[in-house]
């Protein structure tokens, strides 16, 4: 093009910056945290100059706002990241909004609204909420996967997973796979997160509810990595960009952790590899850890604070690595049993009830429960995986031997696991079921919140 004309289409486009070329979505957005006066909302964009997000409560145009983000900073796969957080809002509250993408509207097959929590805490009963767990989200891309059978399996889960209602989902870990030529650099790592989140399959899943995750050895680095991997502050940051959890780590201890209250529930998320010791060490004369010695402390700190604060009826601990699970080998706690028993020890000393533990990896799904003194209180741990990667037959693996295992839930394809809270005072429950890939239940387990411990108030125990 002659000179003369590239300096007229500069020009023109300056002038009329509508006659520019817009930039594209790539994948979003995504609702992140949600408090009683703030959410959090994600996208991804590419070659984009402004995204402008307009929110009003529902059915009142007139109380509209807006925010917008100019020139987002470029990441090395050349997407555009943008977070935006809508706050002092009303409590309870039911809004719809709007994006805008270098002047032209956005439009999604779906509702775009979010709502605040309600403030129920010394008001009213607790109310009923249902969340998804998963892990082990393996997306294909053959000329970058292994030779021979791909490992992934379907992608019809996230579908599925889209039609609960549910309210939000916990992502426990492998949320994407780097790959050798990944792992090698920043900006393959970048790369991963970027194709994997956009897929067409993720989108309304994204959209329809509240995502919060942490992170496992895959979408860490390579397969069973330790804290020496030398690209862990990258893969970091590239969490924290892609995921909206309301905090990530501590300022002088990095990492993925973090905790949330969801109705009369805490939330909390343990990073288990940017301070992981390597598996290979022997346990019997090593102080091994998998997740370090101050976030284990964080973790106990945050049990009381929830013990302290009297409305948290359950107590979930998502965790990337399986904790009560004894099978020698693979990536379980069993591996670091003096970090486990520390802490298993400490919630039977401080009578920390409620105790429910989210976990992932293992590429089967069930249930697990343990009992830490003959009179005291159950603790379960529910296993998610996996959504789309390759799986284990339950009938033959040693797993399945596991003595603290409910043999009935144990599943063994592809899937995710629906809890649901619910019922009242003495009847609190949760109601823990598993849909796998063809949308068929595989298993419904009740847990009663006095099983955990619980006492409703005004009962002695």
């Amino acid at each position: 093009m002659p000179l003369r004309a590239l300096l007229l289409a500069a020009t023109l486009a300056s002038l009329f910056p509508a006659l520019a070329s817009a930039g594209q979505l790539v994948s979003g957005p995504m609702l992140g945290y949600r408090t009683h006066r703030e959410v959090a909302l994600w996208l991804e964009v590419k070659d984009a100059q402004s995204v402008r997000l307009d929110y009003w409560i529902a059915g009142q145009p007139e109380t509209k706002r807006t925010l917008t983000q100019l020139n987002p900073p470029v990441h090395p796969a050349g997407g555009q990241i943008v977070h935006f957080r809508p706050g002092v809002l009303e409590v309870g509250t039911a809004y719809e909004y709007a994006l805008t993408l270098d002047g032209q509207p956005l439009s999604f097959p779906y509702p775009t609204t979010f709502q605040t929590s309600a403030l129920w805490e010394w008001r009213t009963p607790p109310p009923d909420f249902t969340f998804l767990v998963g892990s082990c989200l393996y997306v294909n891309e053959p000329r970058y996967d292994r030779p021979g059978e791909p490992y992934g399996k379907t992608l019809r889960t996230l579908e599925l997973a889209a039609e609960t209602g549910a309210d939000f989902m916990v992502w426990l870990g492998d949320n994407w796979y780097y790959r050798e030529v990944d792992y090698s650099s920043v900006s393959g790592l970048w790369y991963r997160a970027q194709h994997d989140r956009a897929i067409p399959e993720m989108q309304k899943l994204l959209g329809v509810m509240h995502h919060y995750a942490t992170w496992d050895d895959h979408d860490y680095g390579p397969n069973d990595a330790n804290w020496s991997y030398e690209f862990k502050d990258e893969t970091l940051k590239i969490f924290q960009s892609y995921w909206l959890n309301p905090t990530s780590g501590e300022r002088d201890n990095p990492g993925t952790y973090t905790k949330w209250y969801w109705g009369d529930a805490v939330f909390i998320l343990l990073d288990d590899y940017f301070h992981r010791d390597d598996a290979q060490l022997d346990q019997q004369k090593t102080d091994k850890r998998m997740w370090g010695r101050r976030q284990l402390e964080w973790l106990k700190q945050s049990l009381l604070a929830a013990k302290e604060l009297g409305h948290s009826t359950f107590k979930f601990i998502g965790n990337g690595t399986q904790i009560l699970q004894t099978a020698v080998g693979g990536s379980s706690h069993q591996e670091y049993q003096r970090e486990r028993d520390e802490l298993l020890q400490f919630i039977a000393d401080n009578r920390i009830t409620g105790v429910v533990f989210l976990t992932g990896d293992v590429h089967h799904s069930g249930l697990y429960r343990r009992q830490l003194s003959p009179d005291g209180p159950w603790i379960y741990e529910i296993t998610s995986s996996p959504l789309a990667a390759g799986s284990w037959k339950v009938e033959t693996s040693p797993k399945a031997q596991d003595p603290f295992v409910i043999k009935e839930t144990l599943v063994g394809d592809q899937n995710f696991v629906t809890v649901k809270a619910t019922g009242k005072g003495a009847d609190r429950a949760l109601v823990v079921t598993c849909t796998d890939k063809q949308g068929v239940q595989r298993f419904s387990h009740t847990i009663k919140a006095t099983e955990l411990g619980f006492v409703p108030r005004g009962r002695s125990r």
